[in-house]
């Protein structure tokens, strides 16, 4: 064969086959991309590809080997994550101290612990988060000694895991932040000062309500609030009086929980304000406070140019509002906007509007999930019997989402709408008088329930805004179900 010849040959020779199998990554960029796919797929059986990751020669994929076992949340890689804690690169080691708080397991609290004396501010700071996610009374010492840490983010992630644990000693700890010279740890600090219920502390809590950062005033003005604190209704509206907008819905939110009818006028004032956040705000705490003197501010604002606006206004005549706004109320159906809908559908239950009912029926097939919820809640209210067959249909079709998070979407409200319409079928379908005795009633409950596991029936029940109270706990879903089959069992007895 002439050389020409073979060097034709050579040329076109086909490539020998590549054996199937999956292809190994190459670039760190397409080992961490592997590994993010890994783990975002869902639980895995061999965490091997990790393990391995975590000793690659680049920094940037051991991080994401980290990360992705934090997404993971297997317990099985607490001995993994706990070796990468003494990683030289410090993106690492706060990969890994998220990975472990994300995991929260018992034995692995020793090694976060250890992690507050890192000598990279960032490794400490991501340890005192993850002992806010998973810290108990024990870590309180070793969070104690770094609440005077130089680094102003780790005395605050310090405070948030002191205020999360809550203990006496915690607490303590957690006073002696309150004159620390950053605000955001004065705030944390006020916030986990304010959790426990009957609060000793709330005279000092009360006087960071004329605190020069804004943001700590705010922080001091929701523990009032919350707490209903009478002696901080003066401060309060001093604060109400200022200049300041931004700090005035949480000034306003505190006043509506407090109740003291003495700051009617500041919060009528406030409705007419330029900010309609503010508006939104004034026309809640009104309504919260049930002050009937606030009808007439309610009844303009429902014709207000803002959507939020008109909603707030159409729940708070809900409160304060008569029968005789059912009209108005009915008409706000029919707004443009979700958030009046929505708020017309609950005033409606709230006030008892008996008449409304077959128009709140027809609500149930609006476009927006939170308008359907609220009719699904004001129809159990007013004990609809007529609305069972549609809400029969609605709990067939729902089913609640594990770990569902609110989203929002071209402008519309923020909600996990599924799963508390979910729950809210279920205790209005409880709370029909007549209904319950029907057969398809109770086969549509019993299916219902056969969909849930045991930990989806024990969980809290994400119930509508009206039935959210500050005081007490809402129901487990299947308090739900007890009490709607256990009518379904009453009404069946001749």
């Amino acid at each position: 064969m002439t050389p020409t010849a073979r060097r034709v040959r050579r040329r076109t020779r086909a490539p020998a086959p590549r054996i199937a199998g999956p292809a190994t990554p190459r670039s760190p960029s397409e080992r961490a991309a592997q590994l993010r796919e890994l783990a975002h797929a869902g639980p895995v059986a061999d965490l091997g590809p990790f393990l391995v990751a975590l000793n690659d020669p680049v920094a940037g994929v051991r991080e994401t080997a980290a990360v992705g076992l934090g997404v993971l949340r297997d317990p099985r890689a607490g001995s993994m994550l706990s070796a990468a804690l003494s990683d030289p690169e410090p993106a690492v080691r706060a990969a890994a101290v998220e990975a472990l708080g994300a995991i929260g397991r018992r034995e692995n609290r020793p090694a976060l612990e250890r992690c507050l004396d890192d000598p990279e501010a960032k490794v400490r700071e991501r340890t005192g988060r993850a002992l806010a996610r998973s810290g108990t009374a024990r870590s309180v010492p070793a969070l104690r000694a770094h609440t005077s840490d130089p680094a102003p983010e780790v005395r605050w992630a310090v405070a948030a895991a002191l205020g999360h644990i809550g203990t006496e000693e915690a607490l303590h700890a957690l006073e002696g932040q309150l004159a620390d010279p950053f605000d955001r740890v004065r705030r944390e600090a006020i916030l986990g000062l304010g959790r426990p219920r009957g609060n000793a502390r709330m005279a000092r809590i009360r006087s960071h309500l004329h605190d020069p950062a804004r943001r700590v005033r705010a922080a001091a003005a929701v523990i009032a609030g919350r707490h209903r604190d009478r002696a901080s209704v003066a401060p309060l509206l001093e604060l109400l009086a200022g200049r300041e907008t931004w700090e005035k819905p949480s000034v306003l939110v505190a006043l509506g929980r407090i109740g003291d009818r003495k700051a009617v006028p500041a919060l009528q004032e406030c409705a007419h304000h330029a900010a309609p956040w503010v508006r939104v705000c004034a026309v809640h705490a009104l309504g919260e406070m049930r002050a009937p003197e606030g009808a007439p501010v309610a009844r303009e604002l429902v014709g207000d140019p803002v959507g939020s606006v008109r909603g707030a206004a159409a729940i708070a005549l809900g409160t304060i509002g008569t029968i005789d706004d059912t009209t108005l109320l009915r008409r706000l159906l029919d707004d443009p906007h979700p958030w009046p809908r929505r708020g017309a559908a609950y005033a409606l239950g709230l006030l008892g509007a008996v008449a409304a009912a077959p128009r709140l029926r027809e609500a149930l097939a609006d476009p927006s999930a939170e308008v359907r919820l609220a009719a699904v809640w004001a129809l159990g209210r007013l004990g609809d019997d007529g609305a069972w067959d549609a809400l029969v249909r609605l709990l067939r079709q729902c089913r609640p989402g594990e770990g569902a998070t609110p989203e929002v979407a071209d402008g519309a409200l923020a909600t996990d709408a599924d799963t508390r319409l979910f729950d809210a079928t279920v205790q209005a379908l409880g709370r029909l008088s007549g209904s319950a005795a029907d057969p398809v009633v109770r086969r549509a409950l019993a299916d219902a329930r056969a969909r849930l596991t045991e930990e989806e029936l024990d969980r809290r029940a994400r119930l509508p805004l009206p039935e959210v109270a500050v005081e007490r706990e809402p129901p487990t879903v299947r308090a739900l179900f007890e009490t709607a089959m256990s009518r379904a069992a009453d009404d069946e007895e001749p």
